[in-house]
């Protein structure tokens, strides 16, 4: 029965239409549009402050408490502590990045690094994956399925290969996975569906399988997902003693983190837990520009999460030009993403601003991570990019305090990685130079020498 305090509801307040937590849904039966998971917070415990989470630190070896999703459990409470599932996902990181500030511009601030490729698959999906599995277990679920460019599956593939809950079964597009992602889904056992087509048509079978089948569907249009997601917010707090910054950057694809992260705020406001929300910059591959295109070109605002004719239109134009998503930064390859709505609600809520970059901007900002020690995939580096473009732009102020997410570890492509410093041109043009980019503007090259102790020396002192 949908409990009193703790249930879905539809995001367009016009419908409002409620479900229970035990129904499986990815959509309104009455209208069609996205889900939220959503409390009546009166009847809910809750903190008086977010320094109360502080007495957890104590307890870490409790594994609710240790997992950084879990420990924040008041403010996402839509299961009982004995069918959460956590595999001690959410040890991550905020790192002060004096170096990759002075990149960015951020010449009186602040940057921060959310490095959430700590997670045990190596990205912020297990956030996400830790909600979705606590509520399959709760409702009983067997089978769990994905679209995925690579990350969604490397995480639902270790969470069924570890707690033993499900099977997994994964789809993916023909050439649209890198082999550092598709190498965790094989390795974990899951079973792997690979389409003609790219990640939006993998995304519209494994809807219609997932119907046809009773299969849980673990993507990001699942709203149990999102919550999960909500708590990288509540760690990017905690490392800045619960002072809220005045920018979040984050990259978009699904749109799903975007989502989650308006959700976290709006709540945390509602509560009285935060005085203020930040502010929120989306930050689009320029091949894989959808949102660019229809928020900052078209004009699309949040309308209560109806459906607009300009994104209706924008689609059929893709469908007409037969026009495919294509960026070197394929976790953020997706052309129709599914929490559009969701997420022009977190850019009203947060006085939003969208910006694409091309993959020259993001190999660059990406190789500028690395040098600050904490290597990214290119999708993460997205958020680095668009923050130095903000601050040439004037739209992000050099003395404000700027926290970009960086989603996933620099391992999830070592292809890019290895391509972009090669003194192989031949593999850059391969790699990079189809795509795009046209220098290694940052490159450490490896530098070749002969087998012999006087030429290694000089080399090695050249270098220091």
């Amino acid at each position: 029965m949908m409990s009193d305090s703790v249930y879905q509801r539809c995001i367009d307040p016009a419908c409002g239409q409620t479900y229970g937590v035990e129904e499986v849904r990815t959509a309104c039966g009455t209208c069609g549009n996205l889900l939220d998971v959503a409390y009546d917070w009166a009847k809910l415990p809750l903190p008086k402050k977010l320094a109360d989470f502080e007495h957890k630190w104590s307890r870490r070896h409790e594994p609710l408490e240790y997992s950084g999703v879990w420990r924040f459990r008041e403010l996402l409470p839509f299961a009982p502590d004995d069918r959460i599932v956590t595999i001690g996902e959410g040890q991550t990181l905020l790192q002060h990045a004096r170096d990759v500030a002075k990149y960015v511009g951020l010449t009186g601030g602040e940057l921060h690094l959310q490095y959430e490729g700590m997670n045990p698959s190596g990205s912020f999906k297990d956030n996400g994956m830790s909600a979705a599995f606590t509520h399959a277990h709760t409702i009983g679920a067997k089978r769990a399925a994905c679209a995925s460019t690579g990350n969604t599956s490397a995480s639902l593939a270790l969470y069924c290969a570890v707690t033993k809950h499900m099977k997994a079964v994964i789809f993916i597009g023909s050439g649209k996975i890198s082999y550092g992602k598709l190498s965790q889904a094989l390795d974990y056992g899951a079973l792997t569906v690979q389409i003609a087509g790219d990640f939006d048509d993998a995304m519209a079978r494994v809807q219609e399988i997932s119907r046809e089948l009773g299969i849980y569907l673990v993507n990001s249009v699942n709203p149990f997902r999102l919550e999960g997601q909500k708590t990288i917010m509540y760690r990017v707090l905690e490392a800045l003693r619960w002072e809220v910054p005045d920018w979040i950057v984050v990259p978009g694809g699904n749109l799903g983190n975007s989502s989650a992260f308006g959700k976290a705020f709006i709540e945390l406001k509602e509560l009285g837990l935060v005085d203020r929300l930040p502010r929120l910059a989306v930050i689009n591959a320029s091949g894989a520009n959808t949102l660019y295109e229809l928020y900052e070109r078209r004009g699309v605002r949040w309308d209560d999460g109806k459906p607009q004719p300009a994104v209706c239109g924008y689609y059929e134009q893709l469908d007409q030009q037969s026009k495919r998503a294509s960026t070197i930064a394929s976790a953020i390859e997706i052309n129709r993403p599914v929490n559009l709505n969701k997420c022009l609600r977190a850019l009203d809520a947060m006085q939003g601003v969208v910006r694409e970059v091309t993959d020259q901007e993001i190999m660059d900002a990406k190789a500028q991570v690395g040098a600050g020690g904490l290597g990214c995939e290119p999708a993460s580096a997205a958020s680095v990019a668009g923050a130095k473009q903000l601050l040439a732009e004037g739209i992000i102020g050099r003395d404000e305090r700027v926290v970009c997410i960086l989603t996933g570890h620099q391992l999830k492509d070592p292809t890019a990685t290895v391509a972009y410093h090669t003194t192989d041109q031949d593999k850059f043009n391969e790699v990079l130079g189809s795509r795009g980019v046209r220098r290694a503007s940052f490159a450490n090259r490896a530098v070749a020498v002969n087998n012999n102790l006087n030429e290694i020396i000089q080399a090695i002192q050249l270098y220091s």
